[in-house]
């Protein structure tokens, strides 16, 4: 990224931006279990068809899905694979980043619960002439 123009880093915003929506990351979540119409999206996610069309319509522009029309439906399917190694990457770096605040948070339950409990009194960082 570092040698990209600005108007480069505007599109990749953009491709951030769309990915950004919890609906839309569902929506990709379906079809990747195969192509399906607007109004079985619509009753997977519990929204309209027209909120779902919307959704849909930003994808298609940006190129994450395909489009295809049969008779009076349109199916719509993934057209790069490689949101989902992108997906990937972000949710185990989201699951390692929990799983450290989760440990973080289970050591000061558990510092807390000593002091609660009748151990040694513990100086808040206040009372240290430490601002937190």
């Amino acid at each position: 990224m570092k040698d990209l123009p600005p108007e480069a880093l505007e599109q990749v915003a953009a491709y951030f931006q769309v990915l950004s929506e919890p609906t839309r990351l569902r929506i990709l979540n379906l079809l990747s279990e195969g192509e399906r119409n607007v109004g079985e999206l619509a009753r997977l996610c519990g929204y309209t068809a027209a909120n779902i069309s919307r959704h849909l319509a930003t994808l298609t522009q940006h190129g994450f899905l395909a489009r295809e029309s049969r008779g009076t439906s349109v199916y719509y399917r993934i057209a790069d694979e490689s949101v989902y190694a992108l997906c990937d990457l972000v949710c185990g770096n989201i699951a390692r980043r929990f799983e450290v605040t989760s440990r973080e948070g289970a050591a000061f339950m558990a510092n807390a619960g000593t002091s609660a409990s009748g151990g040694a009194p513990r100086a808040s960082a206040r009372s240290a002439g430490k601002l937190v």
